[in-house]
Order: C-alpha cells, then sequence, then structure tokens
C-alpha cells in the first residue's frame, strides 16, 4: 500500500487538490433554481449535487416503504376481513333460498287457493294431493301421488285442475296412487267441441299427443275451438275444460275420417298439485236452495196423472177426513170428451162383422 502511495504520489495530490477546488467553488458558485426568474432565488452547485445523488435512493426508500404498506394493508392486516366476507357470502346465500322456498310456498298456496275455489265452484268432494313421481319410460305418461285408498281414493276417479282435467286413477295403493295423463295410449275421455257441440272421444297417444279420431270433417271445425268434457263416460263431470283444437287433418289409417289433435289446457309436463273427484255435484254449491228438496219423490205416472186433463174440478177447495187424508169429490155427471172424427164409427155402434158387406156405403151409427 505504502508502495502504490508513494508512487502515484503525486496523482493523487493533484486529484485531491482539484477536488478541493471544485467543492469550493461549488459552494460558492450559485445558479438560478429550476423554473425562477433572473432576480430570484438562486441555489449552490453543491446542493444540486447533493440533490442529484441522494434523490434516487430516496425514492427508491419511499417506494419499497409503500410496496411494504400496501402488502401489509392489501394481505396480511386482511385475513380477518376475508373470513368475515367470506361469512357474509354464506350469510347471503342461506338468505337466497330461504327467499326460494318462500317464493315457492307462496306460489304453492296459490295454486292450493286456485284449486280450493275450483273446489268450491264445480264439485262436491274432492282430496287434494301431489305428484311424488313419474313414470320411467317415455312411451308411458303415469305420474304417481302421495294419496291411495285410505284417503278414500279408488280406480277410475277423475283427475282435475283448475286449467282443466289431467287425467284419472289408474292403480290406488294404500298411501300411494298412480294418475293415468289423458295423452297415454291407453286413456280416454268423452268430450264436446264446445262451438258444434259435436261429441268424440279423446285419446292419448305413444308420442303424448291428444288427438279426436274417428270423426268425420266437419267444415264448421277451426283451430281454436274449445273442447269440454261430455260426462257421458262417467268419469269426468260435464262442462270441465279439456283444451282447445291445435289442428285438423285428414287421418291417413282411417279415411275418411279426420284427425283433430287438442292442446290440453292443463300443463301435463309440470303438475305439482292436483284434485281427485271422489263425488260429484248437482249443482254448484252456494246456489239457492230448490223448494221441497225433502220431499219424496213422484213417479213418472203421478207427474203424467197430474199434467193431464181429469175429471176433478180444480177450483173445489179440498177436504181431508178424519184421519187427516184429503178427500176430492168427483164433478157429478163427468163424461169423456167424445172422440173427434172417428173412422166413422163411434164408439159401441161399431155393426157386426156379418152385417158389413164389402163395397157397400156406411154411415154414422152403423147405418145402412
Amino acid at each position: 500500500m505504502e508502495g502504490f502511495f508513494h508512487r502515484y504520489r503525486n496523482a493523487l495530490v493533484l486529484i485531491a487538490v482539484v477536488l478541493v477546488q471544485t467543492i469550493v467553488l461549488a459552494t460558492q458558485v450559485k445558479r438560478p433554481e429550476y423554473g425562477a426568474h433572473h432576480d430570484g432565488h438562486h441555489v449552490r452547485m453543491v446542493r444540486l449535487w447533493m440533490n442529484a445523488v441522494v434523490s434516487p435512493f430516496e425514492k427508491a426508500f419511499t417506494y419499497t416503504g409503500h410496496g411494504l404498506r400496501n402488502l401489509w394493508h392489501g394481505y396480511i392486516d386482511l385475513r380477518h376481513t376475508r373470513e368475515m366476507n367470506r361469512n357474509l357470502q354464506q350469510e347471503i346465500a342461506q338468505l337466497r333460498l330461504r327467499e326460494a322456498a318462500l317464493a315457492e310456498d307462496a306460489r304453492q298456496g296459490m295454486r292450493l287457493r286456485g284449486l280450493l275455489e275450483f273446489r268450491q265452484q264445480y264439485v262436491a268432494k274432492t282430496v287434494a294431493a301431489q305428484v311424488i313421481g313419474t313414470s320411467s319410460t317415455d312411451s308411458s305418461h303415469v305420474l304417481t301421488l302421495d294419496k291411495g285408498s285410505n284417503a278414500g281414493l279408488k280406480p277410475d276417479m277423475a283427475v282435475i285442475t283448475p286449467d282443466g282435467i289431467v287425467g284419472k286413477l289408474r292403480n290406488v295403493f294404500p298411501r300411494s296412487s298412480e294418475l293415468l295423463l289423458i295423452n297415454d295410449a291407453s286413456s280416454g275421455a268423452g268430450v264436446i267441441l264446445e262451438n258444434t257441440r259435436i261429441r268424440a272421444v279423446l285419446h292419448g297417444s305413444p308420442n303424448g299427443i291428444t288427438e279426436i279420431t274417428n270423426l268425420l270433417p266437419d267444415s264448421r271445425i277451426q283451430p281454436g275451438d274449445r273442447v269440454v268434457t261430455s260426462g257421458g263416460d262417467m268419469i269426468y263431470p260435464r262442462g270441465l275444460s279439456v283444451g282447445v283444437v291445435e289442428s285438423i287433418a285428414p287421418d291417413r289409417d282411417h279415411q275418411p275420417y279426420a284427425r283433430i289433435v287438442v292442446h290440453p289446457a292443463a300443463r301435463l309436463d309440470k303438475l305439482e298439485e292436483v284434485l281427485i273427484i271422489t263425488q260429484t255435484a248437482d249443482s254448484i254449491p252456494g246456489g239457492p236452495p230448490q223448494e221441497n228438496a225433502e220431499a219424496e219423490p213422484k213417479s213418472t205416472s203421478q207427474i203424467v196423472s197430474e199434467r193431464l186433463p181429469g175429471l176433478h174440478d180444480p177450483n173445489e177447495k179440498k177436504t181431508e177426513d178424519a184421519d187427516g187424508k184429503p178427500v176430492i169429490n168427483e164433478v157429478p155427471n163427468a163424461k169423456p170428451t167424445p172422440p173427434v172424427h172417428p173412422d166413422r164409427y163411434s164408439p159401441g155402434s161399431t155393426p157386426a162383422a156379418a152385417d158389413l158387406q164389402p163395397g157397400a156405403p156406411h154411415t154414422n151409427g152403423g147405418e145402412r
């Protein structure tokens, strides 16, 4: 080391002298501040040099501090916040599920209310049931209901909704039953085309289409005509909605009949609640009561005898005997009305066959 300083002593001394002079000049020399006017503030050169040297380190330190601060606030300090956010997300999911359940309950309540109103309007006694299963094949249109014989159900009972008929019961078990839809190939129902009053039989098909066949073409039948039950099948009450005519075309397999496709009024693919008719009503509930409802029914002969003219005076007051039975006084000298233009003979005046001659003229009373 001593050899180095001894060898380059002159150069080192020169460099030191130049450096000292430069520092002295930098402390004495001033230059205008950046952006200031000529008569403004001046800054020493040494300060500018120190600023140029220190500024990069200050910037690096500042950026590093900001990065560490962001790392703390953005990750380390947010661990509890993220856990809280996760809990809030779970609560939101539970609230959404609860909202969906309440909405479904509301929709179910509306459907049940519609079923109740429909029941009160058209039928006397029904049993409400829910669909709990479907058939496993595409060609079979059978649903499983949650009510059976324990609820009073029997085979061939009609199943309806407020929109229209859906089918009938096929197999009934103690706690469940099978619903055969009207679009099944083995199902059928007696119907009436509302506009034309034409009676027909509606049945299903393997592809799930409800149609009317074996009916001669009629120009009065148009798409959109309503189809209702006729009551002739002794299963569905008369007047229930079945659907509307969708299309009319010639039946290629059964000429010259037409094939009428009927669009069901009920949504057979979205059934949830249904009504099983266990007893039909003779009249709409809530209507005016029938007079003498408890009176003994009259026979046909009694009704006819009341309507035909008799030998009794209608203006005569009725009297009763000791037993409380009505006593009817006959009109004296009552005679039946004589026949009008009999076959040339009055009753009791027909001549004997031996007195008749072929081709001979006859007069009234048998006189010739």
